[in-house]
């Protein structure tokens, strides 16, 4: 199996940024996600340097749906990231970890009125996304007093070769303005006594492995740029969003890396903007490209079952990882304690939930495996934890970091006190 370089094998097992996962698991306990820090880095470093060698006003903002750990954002926020974030709850971990207001963009189809006087009161900027939500910001910056800088989200109508839930460019998504309707909502904006349009924002969808889609994203862009400026907009960002896919199964995915990514757009965007006469900040949203890769689950087999098929069974399942059993995600498996052993048996892992979809890997041909064994699911940095549950009242797994020699946690495990402490009991129950 072809690992990433922070991935290696010694003594028979699976190692992480240097660290014997087997080591990590009787530490901490299994299931397990274990993230490698500077991983995260050099992945952010390679994008950041492939825009910049083109044009040096670009800004990264994170996805921080990829993964809300607070530790990942601090990471981020050392190298000068700020962030996309689609929550109330995004925006204060973004700023808890030292991200700067000016920074951040307040993304998301259904903000609600908290959400927005939030955004009015922190001074971030706002992806706007309807002109109800508009008159709503408005109202809230009047009431506080306050001026607001926004964008629009601009649905584009284009189609991308990604899995349908993740396509949001799509002239059927709920998000943004479609293109024909957003000329009219700047004209809009620009009458509001508390909104300042200062940008344009687009984001086409997820897991996307060609680079065609986001050269058609940006030549939407750029005419809208031509078209708001010919309006009175003053432009001083561009967002053409995230979207930039990873090879999950590295023996046959082609993935775009971040040089192919800017030679085939920043042409598009330089020519655009020199033949507009402006000089905007060029935006982009990773979340996948920059911490998939960094992070594996570690699971424990259970046991082993012979029926219609050979089931490993662990204990982990899409309640931890629920990517598979969601997108018919492929994420490779690793016998992590026996990581230089042959593969000898076609194995399905199956998880502990009481779910018949909840297999995190089918058909997969692996060593002999008995119950104590360690599987490690690669690159779950992206839409791993960030979207578990506590489905079957089975609490979250802990999280550990490892960085150089260091290891630690960023985030304890779970137990059935966290289940109940926020439940609150009827008085006609006592």
């Amino acid at each position: 199996m072809m690992l990433p370089e922070h991935l290696t094998v010694a003594g028979g097992r699976l190692h992480i940024g240097g660290h014997d996962t087997v080591a990590l698991a009787d530490t901490h306990g299994t299931p397990l996600y274990v993230t490698d820090e500077d991983r995260i880095r050099a992945n952010y470093r390679r994008l950041e340097d492939a825009l910049t060698a083109h044009y040096p006003k670009v800004r990264v903002l994170y996805a921080a749906k990829a993964n809300g750990n607070l530790a990942v954002f601090r990471i981020l926020a050392d190298l000068g990231a700020g962030a996309d974030v689609f929550s109330a709850g995004e925006l204060c971990l973004a700023l808890a970890a030292g991200m700067q207001a000016e920074k951040l963009l307040f993304n998301g189809s259904s903000k609600s009125t908290a959400d927005l006087a939030l955004a009015v009161e922190t001074g971030v900027k706002v992806s706007v996304d309807s002109l109800d939500e508009l008159r709503q910001l408005n109202a809230a910056a009047a009431a506080a007093g306050k001026t607001v800088r926004i964008a629009f989200r601009v649905n584009p109508a284009i189609e991308v070769p990604t899995h349908p839930k993740i396509a949001t460019g799509l002239a059927t998504t709920k998000f943004g303005i479609p293109a024909g309707q957003i000329l009219d909502a700047y004209r809009e904006a620009l009458a509001c006594s508390n909104i300042d349009p200062v940008g344009v924002h687009c984001h086409i969808g997820s897991q996307i492995l060609e680079v065609e889609p986001f050269v058609r994203e940006m030549e939407v862009l750029i005419d809208l740029a031509r078209d708001l400026l010919a309006l009175g907009v003053t432009i001083e960002f561009i967002d053409i969003g995230g979207g930039l896919g990873v090879p999950y199964h590295r023996e046959t995915d082609r993935a775009p890396t971040p040089q192919d990514y800017a030679a085939a757009v920043m042409p598009v965007f330089l020519a655009g903007i020199r033949d507009l006469g402006i000089e905007p900040e060029l935006w982009v949203e990773p979340g996948r490209s920059l911490i998939a890769d960094s992070t594996i689950l570690l699971t424990r087999v259970n046991s082993v079952k012979e029926a219609y098929k050979t089931f490993a069974n662990v204990d982990a399942g899409f309640n931890l990882l629920v990517r598979p059993a969601m997108y018919d995600s492929y994420h490779a498996v690793v016998a992590a304690n026996k990581a230089d052993a042959p593969a000898e048996r076609e194995y399905t892992i199956a998880g502990p939930i009481c779910e018949t979809g909840d297999l995190l890997a089918k058909d997969r041909m692996l060593p002999a495996l008995a119950a104590g064994d360690l599987i490690a699911v690669l690159d779950t940095g992206a839409y791993g934890f960030a979207m578990s549950s506590q489905y079957n009242s089975r609490p979250r797994c802990a999280e550990v970091i490892v960085r150089g020699d260091d290891a630690a946690l960023m985030r304890r495990a779970e137990d059935v006190d966290d289940l109940t402490a926020p439940m609150q009991q009827p008085a006609w129950q006592q």
